[in-house]
């Protein structure tokens, strides 16, 4: 696909603390580096811990941030609800969901206000909504790279490994140094890696 075919729409949803609006930059920027067009959305929703958080990355010939109802070809879910909530984005015939499937209770839930759904039943309608549903315990794959805070380089690796973006590794790996704590530098290649191997095909 040549760069004035090429149109990509990938649209994140979380919640504020998870690092989604992190994962929008590395992505925004490592289609850059891979000589894409890129247009970011801005933030929708509270950043702060705890709140919704939606973004959208487009890349290609693309013009607008807009992802229209139905339109995303990937739906990046860093929370099972969180993904749900923005299945609207979706359409059964072309989007892959790939959510992280470890959820996020809110504080209303604790507080006996609200109830959160069972996650089998959260997945099987995110599964009637997608063409391909990926689910993945980014927190756990985040862990065992060497650091919890990583689960935004996860969720970047199974994006990369889904190939919807024709950008190299060396681009992700780049964007992904720029925007990580050098410390962390090793620990966020071995989440990116974990990530891209629960999507990467062959």
């Amino acid at each position: 696909m040549s760069a004035e075919t090429l149109r990509k729409r990938i649209y994140v949803a979380g919640v504020g603390g998870q690092g989604s609006i992190t994962a929008t930059l590395i992505i925004g920027e490592a289609a850059l580096a891979a000589g894409l067009n890129v247009v970011c959305s801005e933030i929708h929703g509270m950043a702060q811990s705890g709140g919704i958080v939606e973004t959208a990355v487009l890349v290609g010939d693309v013009h607008s941030a807009m992802v229209p109802n139905g339109t995303a070809d990937v739906l990046l879910g860093f929370e099972p609800v969180e993904g749900l909530r923005c299945l609207r984005k979706a359409h059964p015939e072309r989007t892959t969901v790939l959510v992280n499937h470890h959820p996020i209770v809110p504080v209303s839930v604790g507080l006996g206000w609200d109830n959160y759904p069972p996650v089998e039943e959260v997945e099987r309608l995110l599964s009637r909504g997608a063409k391909r549903l990926v689910l993945l315990d980014a927190v756990s794959l985040a862990a065992g790279a060497g650091t919890a805070k990583a689960v935004g380089a996860v969720m970047v690796g199974a994006l990369a490994g889904l190939g919807t973006l024709p950008v190299a590794r060396e681009h992700w790996l780049g964007a992904l140094f720029e925007r990580a704590p050098a410390r962390y530098r090793d620990a966020n290649e071995r989440a990116f890696d974990a990530g891209y191997a629960t999507t990467a095909q062959g």
